[in-house]
């Protein structure tokens, strides 16, 4: 029988306070996930698991405790309903501890299409299939794809309540499906490189082919092949729009409320100043119809919104949750995430960067050497100062077009300097996950090379 998440959550709010609690909020989830992985078209991994797990948080004054439990057996819900309001008894208290003010809790009511039928309806050896088309279709793109590293197809389906004891109740759905290929490209010497694609939807019907991504992982592996290494110099690099996301989520990590009160941010006390060039504009959206990070509400009850995080160069907010804005002397923007265990933390819904008006090829158009980066590895990244340091590859770009593959290089600079350099901004913003961003060129970097 299907569990009522919604009855859960309520009647352990319910309980917590019986129990002499001041204040309570519980969560609940409940879902299903598949994933399998295949190589050279043999089942290599075969993954399927489903469950259910409540939490509960509460206050006694300005003390707080959480527990949470996979097992809503009646015995086990009443030892959390007791742990909890025991444990909350005797930590420190905190000014700052506390559930949201009443008059910001809300939901938002319209259907923002989270939620398909047709993902969990899939049938098992289909969803196999779909990696197996993948993986086979970047093969036969070319005879140097004689190899695979893997193609893979994930799939899953959630349902999560929320409820606390100012009377704030609310549900919500979601399913969600990807479909990748790596392949190995080989080349006449044996030298090997690999890379991949993948794709991502809220449904099967809107999910690209299996045929097309292993398509577009052959490309990219192929472009590898014969990579160099140049010396290092000064040029413009260009992010490709996997890498510019990647180059938002350090910007996100820099504007959270928990780095920003632990002065743990080169952003932090830049509210109202110019840290971008005019051209930059991030938003944090959570009501996009089908975005990966949108939601009905956040982990505290707030209704989700949109929030101009950066406009043109000017920093106007950071993201919030209620205790962060509190430390902060400021609101809650409705960031914060919850898990089933512990306290909120903060995260992004859809965090992008706005697109531009430049083509990809119109900004490589005017560069006589510079870079364009479609890999980045290693933990070169400051937060605090901004100080920016990774490794990568990618393509040499010689006279306004894409010449050679280069390899075992760093791209080196600041934050707070490259923030402001950036100088093209691509048409090109796609969403394959909660964090997007279009390609974008930045002046004053440097490669570091041989």
């Amino acid at each position: 029988m299907p569990i009522d998440l919604s009855t859960l959550v309520t009647d352990l709010v319910s309980r917590a306070m019986k129990a002499g609690a001041t204040a309570a909020e519980s969560v609940a989830r409940d879902g299903n996930e598949f994933s399998t992985s295949v190589r050279m078209g043999q089942v290599e991994t075969l993954k399927e698991s489903g469950g259910c797990s409540v939490g509960l948080r509460v206050f006694a004054g300005q003390r707080t405790a959480s527990t949470y439990a996979s097992d809503l057996s009646a015995e086990s819900l009443d030892r959390m309903v007791k742990s909890a309001v025991e444990l909350a008894k005797i930590t420190s208290e905190d000014p700052n501890a506390g559930l949201p003010d009443p008059a910001e809790l809300g939901k938002l009511t319209t259907d923002l299409k989270l939620h398909y039928d047709d993902v969990w309806e899939l049938p098992p050896a289909e969803r196999i299939d779909y990696a197996r088309r993948a993986e086979k279709a970047a093969l036969e793109t070319d005879k140097r794809l004689g190899n695979s590293d893997s193609a893979s197809f994930d799939c899953s389906s959630g349902k999560t309540a929320f409820a606390n004891s100012l009377g704030f109740l609310g549900e919500s759905r979601g399913t969600s499906c990807s479909v990748s290929a790596v392949p190995i490209a080989v080349a006449e010497d044996g030298s090997m490189q690999r890379d991949g694609w993948f794709a991502r939807s809220r449904s099967i019907a809107n999910l690209e082919s299996p045929e097309a991504v292993g398509k577009e992982a052959a490309r990219r592996a192929l472009l590898r092949l014969g990579a160099r290494k140049m010396p290092t110099q000064q040029v413009p690099i260009v992010y490709d729009p996997q890498m510019s996301r990647g180059l938002l989520e350090e910007v996100f990590d820099a504007i959270t409320g928990d780095a920003v009160w632990r002065q743990a941010s080169f952003l932090a006390g830049k509210i109202g100043l110019q840290v971008a060039g005019d051209n930059v504009t991030i938003v944090d959206d959570s009501t996009i119809p089908g975005g990966f990070g949108s939601s009905p509400f956040d982990g505290e009850g707030l209704p989700s919104r949109r929030t101009v995080v950066v406009e043109k160069g000017i920093l106007k907010s950071y993201l919030l949750n209620t205790y962060t804005a509190r430390k902060l002397g400021m609101r809650s923007t409705g960031n914060a995430s919850r898990p089933v265990a512990g306290n909120p933390g903060i995260s992004s819904g859809n965090f992008f960067l706005q697109k531009g008006e430049f083509t990809p090829q119109q900004i490589l158009g005017d560069i006589k050497n510079g870079f364009y980066v479609t890999d980045i590895f290693g933990f070169g990244v400051n937060t605090v100062t901004g100080d920016y340091s990774q490794g990568a590859s990618g393509l040499w770009i010689q006279n306004g077009e894409l010449a050679f593959p280069v390899e075992e290089v760093t791209v080196a600079g600041n934050l707070k300097d490259m923030l402001r350099n950036i100088s093209m901004i691509g048409t090109d913003l796609e969403f394959r996950g909660s964090t997007a961003a279009p390609t974008i060129r930045i002046e004053g970097m440097t490669v570091g090379g041989a």
